[in-house]
C-alpha cells in the first residue's frame, strides 16, 4: 500500500472518529481504488503523548469495501468496551493509527509444539479460534510488548478469554496475517508508516 493511501487512510478515520463523537453527519467519502477493494482494517486511538491504548476495534475478515471498514472501526474504537466512549474534549489528546490487513491464513502444523516456528514477531498479527471463543491481536503488539512468538501466542489466546497454553489443545485453529500500519505522530500531525 503506497504511504499516500496510508495517509488518507489516517485522514478519514480522523475525521470519521471527530464527526461521530461531535454527533455529526459523516458525509466525507475517502477516494482510491483500493479503498473500494475489500479488506480488514483496524482503527487504534492512543492518547498523547502518553500514547497509552484508549480504544481499538476492527474488521478481521475482508468482508467490505476498505472504506466501509475503517469508517465502521473508527466509529467502533470511539466505544470500545474497555474504556468509557470518547469524548469531544479529548480529541486533541488523542493519534489516531489504522492497521490495514491482509485475508487471515490458517497456520497448519503436524504438532502444537511448531507454531512458534509459523510466526514471525513483528510480522504477524494473530487470531485464535476455539468454538465460540475469538481473540485477535495485531502484529504491533507483541513488538510493543516486547514478546516472543511463544508469548504472542500465550496472550492471543488470553485475548480470547481462553488459557494461555490453549494453542496446545485440539480444536483450536491459530490464523496469521500481515497488516500495513500508519499512523499520526501528534494529534492531527504527520501521517508515517509505522512497520516501514
Amino acid at each position: 500500500m503506497e504511504l499516500e493511501d496510508g495517509i488518507k487512510a489516517v485522514r478519514y478515520a480522523r475525521y470519521v472518529v471527530e464527526r461521530h463523537v461531535r454527533n455529526e453527519p459523516i458525509v466525507e467519502r475517502i477516494e482510491g481504488k483500493i479503498f473500494d477493494e475489500k479488506h480488514g482494517a483496524f482503527v487504534t486511538i492512543n492518547t498523547y503523548p502518553e500514547k497509552m491504548l484508549r480504544g481499538c476495534i476492527g474488521i478481521p475478515e475482508p468482508i467490505m469495501p476498505l472504506k466501509d471498514a475503517i469508517k465502521e472501526a473508527a466509529i467502533s474504537a470511539c466505544h470500545d468496551p474497555r474504556f468509557p466512549p470518547l469524548r469531544e474534549e479529548e480529541l486533541d489528546r488523542i493519534v489516531i493509527e489504522v492497521s490495514i490487513l491482509t485475508k487471515p491464513e490458517l497456520i497448519e502444523v503436524s504438532r502444537p509444539e511448531d507454531y512458534p516456528k509459523n510466526v514471525k514477531v513483528g510480522k504477524d498479527g494473530l487470531i485464535v479460534e476455539k468454538g465460540f471463543y475469538r481473540g485477535l491481536l495485531l502484529p504491533q503488539v507483541a513488538t510493543e510488548y516486547g514478546w516472543d512468538s511463544s508469548e504472542f501466542l500465550n496472550e492471543t489466546c488470553m485475548k480470547a478469554g481462553l488459557p494461555p497454553d490453549c494453542w496446545f489443545e485440539k480444536g483450536v485453529r491459530i490464523y496469521k496475517f500481515r497488516a500495513e500500519i500508519f499512523e499520526e505522530e501528534k494529534p492531527r500531525g504527520k501521517i508515517v508508516r509505522k512497520n516501514a
